[in-house]
């Protein structure tokens, strides 16, 4: 009996594709694209973070540290990124890492049609193997960023035979350099990556597979974890925290995020930007005039996260205070539709499923109510959403941004004339100059004093609308081993075990 008992659990084991050391983690949202050159989507940085090493990742503590570059340097002039690559690198295809494999990448990301990262590489002039292991980034004006951004996306590596081969059937079947490789994909449902067998770290990965589960609900989320059906959850809703800490069965990690969460607004894409938000600030300024940024905290996360209105939070070293939050102020806002012959405007929102974008819409929804808006919230799923927005069919669009480890990363793409996340077409000189003065330099006064610049420009022109910066909450079973909280909300898998 008991033989036939053992049986039968292998055989429930086998046919349900959960092996021992198989990580069943429940995700907020589906991901968009499985591609680091064309990807938007936060959720997808997760998979990412499986899938593809990057040349250079961050600690706890917002320290750059070693990936696939094991060093890196900048010339004296600061117009060019000498890095030094890890040895006996290979991809999942069995093609080796080396510096053609660098510059094939990097130069992918800035040629390829609809890339996300050529933005993100800034004036990036020309990429030299300068050895087989040795790669030199030259620039034609210096690009203090770049090494952020070669932490993330930007710095993800492909394996250039495939990317040849399958050309835009890459996203089908991705092959990076990272600790798994891609084993399927169900659309809406889940992802699923192996192993790799000759990872360069493979010692210190301890799970055979992880099965990525797409769970909008943060309740279904939960209930799931609860009855052990996942082992791992992101973003835990605020108002289940405490409970979950309570029971004793599970660990809820917790870290506050780099980045924002608010609006943004379509100024010059088309059609939908002669609406009433597109084409009057005085309508926008009305608008954030009619929000109470306290009382929406308070409501989404019990006063857990924090009020703001700039790309970075108030506690960061580059808030502008000299610009601080409006308070709330209906007569002001009712004067300003006024004065623009615009009482009762009637817009539309867009905004993904996922419950807290939902919330965040609907709190956002009933608060202007009071100062004459009439918000219709069109809710999409979430890849929709992005093709919609990036299409420019819409006239605002919720967006929550999970935020970079340098605030360039936070603000340029958004604003910059032409950058590819700004998705409403903003476009003002000053402000570009602004920014660019920022990238330009390492010394924290002069990006402070250039970052200011770019702050009252932004928050005049209002082309967006900064509301509060979240903190990311994880819930896991308590017996897992070696999990650590990253700012960057994103988990890195190397050590982590399962008992």
């Amino acid at each position: 009996m008991k033989r036939l008992l053992f049986a039968s659990l292998v055989s429930l084991a086998v046919t349900s594709g959960v092996q021992a050391q198989s990580l069943r983690f429940g995700f907020n949202e589906d991901v968009d694209v499985l591609d680091p050159t064309l990807s938007r989507g936060f959720t997808t940085r997760m998979i990412f973070s499986a899938l593809c090493d990057k040349l250079i990742d961050i600690s706890p503590d917002l320290k750059f540290t070693p990936q696939l570059a094991t060093s890196w340097s900048w010339s004296d002039d600061n117009l060019s990124l000498t890095l030094k690559l890890r040895p006996n690198v290979v991809f999942h295809d069995g093609e080796p890492f080396n510096a053609e494999a660098v510059k094939y990448s990097i130069e992918r990301h800035q040629s390829m049609t609809g890339s996300q990262r050529k933005a993100e590489l800034g004036p990036l002039k020309s990429v030299e193997a300068v050895d087989s292991l040795t790669v030199k980034l030259n620039l034609s004006a210096p690009f203090v960023p770049l090494v952020g951004y070669l932490s993330d996306r930007a710095g993800m590596m492909v394996s250039p035979k495939a990317a040849r081969e399958l050309g835009d059937k890459f996203t089908t079947a991705p092959v990076c350099a990272g600790p798994f490789k891609f084993k399927e994909r169900v659309a809406q449902d889940r992802i699923v990556v192996d192993k790799f067998d000759k990872y360069w770290n493979k010692d210190n990965i301890h799970l055979d597979q992880i099965v990525f589960r797409t769970l909008p609900d943060p309740t279904v989320r939960l209930a799931n974890l609860r009855s052990g059906q996942l082992d791992l959850i992101e973003r835990i809703a605020p108002i289940d925290v405490a409970g979950v800490k309570s029971e004793g069965r599970f660990a809820v990690e917790e870290n506050t995020e780099l980045g924002w969460n608010g609006l943004l607004y379509n100024v010059g894409a088309g059609e939908k930007a002669k609406g009433p938000m597109g084409s009057d600030p005085r309508i926008r300024e009305a608008f954030e005039l009619s929000i109470d940024r306290d009382g929406l905290v308070q409501a989404m996360s019990k006063g857990q996260y924090t009020p703001g209105n700039q790309w970075v939070s108030p506690s960061n070293a580059y808030y502008d205070k000299q610009l601080p939050i409006q308070k709330r102020d209906i007569a002001k806002a009712k004067a300003l539709l006024a004065a623009a012959g615009k009482p009762n405007p009637v817009v539309t929102l867009v905004t993904p499923t996922q419950t807290e974008t939902v919330q965040f819409a609907q709190i956002i929804q009933a608060m202007t109510r009071d100062a004459g808006f009439d918000v219709k919230i069109q809710a999409t799923e979430f890849a929709t959403a992005l093709d919609i927005t990036q299409k420019g069919d819409f006239e605002m669009f919720t967006y929550f941004w999970s935020g970079r480890t340098d605030p360039d990363g936070n603000i340029y793409n958004f604003t910059a004339c032409n950058a590819p996340l700004n998705i409403g077409k903003y476009c003002n000189p000053d402000v570009d100059a602004s920014l660019q003065a920022a990238r330009r330099t390492a010394d924290p006064e002069a990006r402070r004093k250039a970052w200011a610049q770019a702050a009252a420009l932004i928050l005049k022109d209002r082309p967006m609308l900064f509301a509060f910066h979240r903190k990311y909450f994880w819930g896991r079973k308590k017996e897992m081993k070696n999990f650590v909280a990253y700012p960057d909300g994103l988990v890195r898998f190397t050590n982590l075990k399962l008992n």
